[in-house]
């Protein structure tokens, strides 16, 4: 049993029966709601370099759900919580796939702590969620001022978050409560949204 993808040539000379491929683009829902509904999401064909289908609940401080559905050439599975918003993302790879929301966690905790910051104090013990099974702080310079931001993620999270750019450190630990409480951020909430934003856009 012979099954045809795209195109089939008989070679008279050879009597080879020949099967010719074509490259396949992936297909994605595509949706950017600030509504937290993506009840208008649209299918879009991802250009070269996209292999997964990405999508993401992202809850600010506000609590407004900010759902985001896109094409991604790279994409982690994971949650990131920093106490003033919470991302997470739901990854996959084959043609439609990210028709569901990412999951929310928000209500889930696991049982693990750390430290996360308000922009006066860095001692705020943040109950974990979901996946988030690791410490995270991130320090950069805003305006000739350190800024730290704290908080919980996964560990697929703290891995990607090394490369990201215009970060002095990120540094992720395992045990509650292990980021330590010490420093103040003037700056947490850029920093924030530059962290989501890697995410989101990388």
């Amino acid at each position: 049993m012979f099954v045809i993808v795209k195109y089939t040539s008989f070679d008279v000379r050879s009597n080879c029966l020949c099967f010719i491929t074509t490259g396949h683009s992936l297909s994605c829902y595509e949706c950017k709601s600030q509504t937290g509904s993506c009840a208008g999401q649209t299918v879009k064909t991802c250009p070269g370099g996209s292999s997964q289908c990405l999508s993401s609940t992202a809850v600010p401080q506000n609590g407004t759900k900010e759902k985001i559905k896109h094409c991604a050439p790279v994409c982690q599975n994971g949650s990131l919580n920093t106490g003033s918003s919470k991302l997470t993302i739901s990854c996959c790879n084959t043609d439609q796939c990210n028709t569901n929301d990412a999951p929310d966690y928000a209500n889930v905790p696991n049982g693990k702590t750390c430290y996360s910051c308000d922009g006066q104090s860095c001692s705020n013990i943040l109950n974990c969620s979901g996946t988030e099974d690791r410490c995270i702080t991130a320090t950069a310079t805003v305006g000739g001022q350190s800024a730290v931001l704290k908080g919980c993620a996964s560990k697929s999270m703290c891995d990607a978050a090394s490369s990201v750019p215009n970060f002095a450190s990120i540094s992720c630990c395992e045990g509650n409560l292990c980021n330590g409480a010490q420093s103040v951020s003037q700056s947490f909430l850029f920093l924030c949204c530059s962290l989501l934003s890697y995410f989101l856009l990388h």
